[in-house]
């Protein structure tokens, strides 16, 4: 189980180090044995023929690429920050609003009319 754990956290550091080109290389080779056992166990069963047309092979891709994206990808993209679409390192107000936010909530409703009273809170 700890191999497994090293395979698949992210490695923190920036760039092409030595260790994550390693588990690049383990990801690949695990990756690649998993197609082949694969693309074996369909021939054995007779869906050869299939597998051999451009439609097959599409699926076959499919199938076995989309589900493994994750894995192939863990140390190529940078780690998402907790809160999306807001600055790391942005100031905040006590309601922890960034300035930003803050602007963008006050301009909600500019320009819009308001319209008349409602309710018998008015004139008597």
């Amino acid at each position: 189980m700890r191999f497994w754990h090293w395979l698949v956290t992210p490695d923190p550091t920036p760039g092409f180090t030595r260790p994550k080109l390693l588990r690049l290389l383990v990801r690949v080779l695990l990756f690649t044995v998993l197609a082949t056992v694969l693309s074996a166990v369909l021939r054995a069963f007779g869906l050869g023929p299939y597998l051999d047309t451009w439609w097959g092979t599409l699926i076959f891709v499919l199938l076995l690429y989309i589900p493994l994206f994750r894995f192939l990808t863990v140390d190529s993209f940078v780690p998402g920050r907790a809160v999306p679409g807001r600055a790391g390192g942005a100031p905040r107000d006590k309601k922890g609003l960034t300035s930003a936010e803050r602007r963008k909530e006050r301009n909600r409703f500019a320009g819009v009319r308001k319209g008349p009273p409602r309710g018998g809170a008015g004139r008597r």
